[in-house]
């Protein structure tokens, strides 16, 4: 029984974002659970190879469509190869996130056009989504919406533990800028929207909350994000992707517009 309830199996699931740093592991997931995974991000050659993947790895039938979240033409057409395919969607996973150029610049000397972009892809983007897919979740007989947020949407940051940071593949120093806690509060506060508005036609709607996740950081940074939380250390990918696994079963299946903060404590300081 335990076992059973949180399988995926004859699930369509959507991941939108599928290809970055927690959205692979995420597909890779929630594929192993027994779901039909349908990668949506920007790249659709880079989509398509992923969904091969995780149809011969696993033995499930992926699917890989390219969609821009920023641009609603992109995501009607998205729709559009869904309704040809006959592909019904029972989970939507909102992951997609975008850094600009400047995006560790100082609030002073952050450009609106780069406010502009970074909110277009992380809230816009999934008003675009629900707009499109809910219709046809609510026609089927419900769904459930997982957004995923930050906890730097929840709390304000604690910038002192960027003091010496180093990340290479975001360009060398880093901090939580102005966008990204304007953009993940929103997150939470569509989700809860959505779980109060149509929680009685069958929808649940919560978000995927992550602490600081290893990816690539410097050890100075990992120590110092360490000693801000209770359990010592930073999170690992494979323990987000474990807690969308329940929201996306029926382990969860009462629980709706909720924040699931996965943090090692950070937040009950």
């Amino acid at each position: 029984m335990i076992n059973k309830i949180f399988r995926l199996d004859g699930k369509n699931i959507v991941i939108v974002g599928g290809l970055g740093i927690l959205g692979a592991v995420f597909c890779e997931t929630l594929a192993e659970a027994g779901a039909s995974v349908i990668i949506a991000d920007i790249d659709n050659d880079k989509c398509k190879d992923g969904a091969e993947q995780l149809t011969n790895r696993f033995k499930v039938n992926s699917f890989g469509i390219g969609v821009d979240v920023a641009d609603e033409t992109s995501v009607a057409a998205f729709k559009d190869t869904l309704l040809e395919r006959k592909l019904t969607v029972d989970v939507l996973v909102n992951s997609a996130a975008t850094k600009s150029k400047n995006f560790f610049a100082p609030l002073d000397e952050f450009p609106l056009t780069e406010w502009d972009q970074v909110m277009r892809v992380n809230v816009t983007g999934i008003f675009l989504m629900v707009r499109a897919l809910i219709p046809g979740m609510i026609e089927s007989g419900g769904g459930t919406i997982i957004n995923v947020g930050s906890i730097y949407g929840i709390l304000g940051p604690d910038q002192r533990i960027y003091q010496g940071s180093d990340y290479p593949e975001m360009g060398g120093l880093i901090n939580t800028p102005f966008v990204y806690s304007a953009s993940k509060g929103a997150v939470s506060s569509m989700t809860r929207y959505l779980a109060t508005t149509f929680g009685a036609q069958g929808i649940r709607a919560n978000t995927l909350v992550p602490g600081g996740v290893v990816s690539g950081q410097n050890n100075a940074f990992i120590s110092k994000y360490a000693d801000r939380t209770p359990a010592n250390r930073m999170g690992e990918k494979l323990e987000l992707a474990s807690a969308l696994l329940f929201l996306a079963s029926n382990a969860s299946s009462y629980v709706n517009g909720q924040d699931l903060i996965v943090d090692g404590g950070l937040s009950a300081w």
